[in-house]
């Protein structure tokens, strides 16, 4: 990474020095190798990331949203994901719950950073950069059909894309099963940080670029 990149990442932070993400880890050094996602990537330190929604009347808000609050968001979302006719994710008991999905995101921090000994909002960096597709398909309407053509994905629909696949990877992993929530997140994201190609997000960021490359 180069130096002009590092202080990008550097001047998002440095007015919050003395204060850690969960009071616990120091967001400050933290690398993004992706160029396209580093004014995308929110690292502002605060001991609870919960911002109360200021910034959701303004155009790309979401911008100014911690990244780990991004990701309480997208746990909590009403949907689910279907699997044989069988919904694996939230339909609605999780929604609104934010100070119980950040406390379980804490727990999956604390497993990340026994497993691997680095700081897990790294890992969580990387396996978002990891599992953000650079080209997806979109439909297009020619004399009456509707054509699939491949895009570029945008920087932050990359973000949320992403997002969204580690939310539904880790709700997918503890489904019925004798696995907490923490736990699987933990799995779900140290295996896309390593490009773990057997994981659900990573798997889907290739199929979704898979499509696109054949709808060219």
């Amino acid at each position: 990474m180069t130096t002009e990149k590092a202080q990008i990442v550097e001047q998002k932070v440095y007015y919050f020095a003395n204060v850690k993400i969960f009071d616990k880890w120091d967001p400050r050094g933290i690398t993004v190798e992706d160029p396209g996602l580093i004014e995308y990537i929110n690292l502002q330190p605060r001991a609870i990331p919960h911002s109360f929604g200021r910034a959701g009347a303004k155009r790309f808000g979401k911008k100014h949203y911690n990244l780990i609050e991004r990701l309480a968001n997208d746990l909590m979302v009403t949907g689910h994901v279907k699997d044989s006719r069988i919904h694996k994710k939230t339909s609605g008991r999780d929604t609104g719950k934010k100070q119980t999905t950040l406390r379980l995101i804490r727990k999956g921090f604390e497993i990340i950073e026994k497993k691997t000994k680095q700081n897990p909002v790294q890992v969580l960096v990387n396996a978002v950069t990891n599992t953000s597709p650079r080209e997806e398909t979109t439909r297009i309407r020619q004399g009456g059909i509707i054509v699939h053509k491949a895009v570029d994905v945008a920087p932050q629909r990359r973000l949320d894309t992403a997002i969204r696949f580690i939310s539904h990877g880790a709700a997918q992993r503890c489904f019925k099963k004798r696995y907490t929530l923490p736990a699987a997140l933990a799995d779900e994201i140290i295996a896309a940080s390593n490009y773990d190609t057997k994981t659900y997000s990573v798997s889907k960021k290739e199929e979704t670029e898979r499509v696109a490359q054949s709808a060219r």
